[in-house]
């Protein structure tokens, strides 16, 4: 394990090049979520089953993202970074969702938006890795991180208000117009020096990017259960996509009401989430072995109590609020401890290619079927029970990430 040295300084332009990844990262999640968000008028206007929602927010989308991410990965680590971001913007075809009449025409453009959406965490990350040191780099990954609540808080919020004005195909057709924007905005951007490599410093070929990826799996069995804990995260947060058809079909809200109300809360939650997930990794990270691994167990264990509760408690209590925030933000608080130790376990030269199977394992795993499986136990019984369910997966986490520190702490033994 390589870590860049403690008392490393923000490289100039640090804090604005991940603010600009953090806004694609936001614009991506709002892209990723808007079917989720739109889910009760699609069932009613097209005919799906909670099943076939669970498809199109699972498999349909994350096969190919996370198939093509792999590839994505490693042209990050060979070519420029902001050259393959732009070419991925330019895939990013959401208004053809627009013109869907079944569930085959919403299928194939997640295909290829999947593609394209592809290029930016590989990339993203590796970036970030470059211009920020090991000491500040969980609190990086989380504001990163802090685009996934809020570009689904933006999904929502966009949803509940353009749908019932001018009907749901018009939100596909505005994000595609704005998708398109962000092309040209990327152009502006430098993309940072790589950390460890000098100037004239070749990158590495696709020979040496296997062999390191491979011995950074077989050295590193640390990296494999952050891995493992990291797809049960997923698969829970993967199933809370039906949250909005939950709380329409089975708890009695409008959609305006779920959707306004889901997307303010996970505003609310997210991004705070996020930043105090990266922050107390950091913490964890300076003062244990296996810190960020610890905070992951203290998360995992911290925040179900309150998400079962969410699903059982009425409507009408305060309580029930209460839990729903807490929940909406165990959904992404993890992502930057998760990923910033993936980072810190991976070789320098071949982050970006890491990044993308850890992508590649928990979107195929943990977000594939978790919606698809939620919404399958949805038809057959409730949504609520398959949801409760989705918990339990999520909790278990805490056992690889437990045999994790194990590990890391064995290795610090001279």
């Amino acid at each position: 394990m390589t870590h860049p040295a403690v008392h490393d300084r923000l490289s100039p332009g640090a804090w604005g090049l991940l603010v600009f990844l953090t806004l694609l990262n936001v614009l991506n999640f709002v892209d990723r979520q808007l079917i989720a968000s739109l889910a009760p008028l699609l069932i009613a206007d097209l005919g799906l089953s909670r099943a076939q929602i669970g498809l199109l927010v699972g498999f349909a989308f994350v096969v190919f993202y996370t198939v093509m991410g792999v590839a994505l990965g490693v042209a990050a680590d060979r070519m420029s970074r902001t050259k393959l971001l732009a070419g991925g913007l330019g895939l990013w075809r959401p208004a053809v969702s627009g013109m869907a009449t079944s569930f085959a025409h919403l299928a194939i453009p997640r295909v290829l938006i999947g593609v394209g959406e592809a290029t930016l965490t590989p990339a993203a990350l590796g970036m970030l890795g470059d211009v920020f040191p090991h000491h500040r780099l969980g609190t990086a990954t989380g504001v990163y991180y802090a685009g996934i609540p809020i570009g689904t808080a933006l999904s929502l919020i966009v949803a509940g208000w353009i749908a019932p004005r001018f009907g749901w195909r018009m939100c596909f057709y505005a994000l595609g117009a704005i998708g398109l924007a962000a092309v040209v905005a990327l152009l502006f951007f430098r993309e940072p020096a790589r950390r460890g490599m000098g100037k004239a410093q070749a990158l590495p070929s696709l020979a040496q990017i296997r062999q390191a990826t491979l011995g950074a799996f077989r050295t590193q069995p640390a990296l494999l259960m952050v891995l493992a804990g990291g797809t049960l995260l997923c698969y829970t947060a993967g199933s809370a996509l039906h949250a909005v058809t939950w709380l329409v079909q089975e708890r009695g809200f409008s959609f305006q009401a779920a959707a306004y109300t889901a997307g303010i809360i996970a505003a609310l939650t997210g991004f705070a989430g996020n930043l105090a997930g990266g922050w107390f990794s950091d913490w964890c990270e300076r003062r244990w072995v296996g810190g960020r691994l610890l905070s992951l167990i203290v998360i995992a264990a911290g925040t179900t109590p309150f998400a079962v509760a969410f699903y059982f408690l009425p409507t009408d209590s305060p309580l029930f609020y209460l839990c729903w925030f807490v929940a909406s933000s165990a959904t992404t608080i993890w992502f930057g401890p998760v990923f910033s130790a993936v980072q810190e376990l991976s070789p320098l030269a071949v982050r970006s290619t890491i990044v993308a199977v850890a992508l590649l394992v928990m979107n195929l795993l943990g977000v594939g079927p978790g919606p698809f499986i939620t919404g399958i136990i949805g038809d057959r019984s409730s949504l609520t029970t398959g949801l409760l369910s989705s918990l339990a997966v999520g909790l278990s986490s805490t056992i690889p990430f437990a045999i994790g520190v194990r590990y890391l702490r064995r290795a610090r033994v001279p």
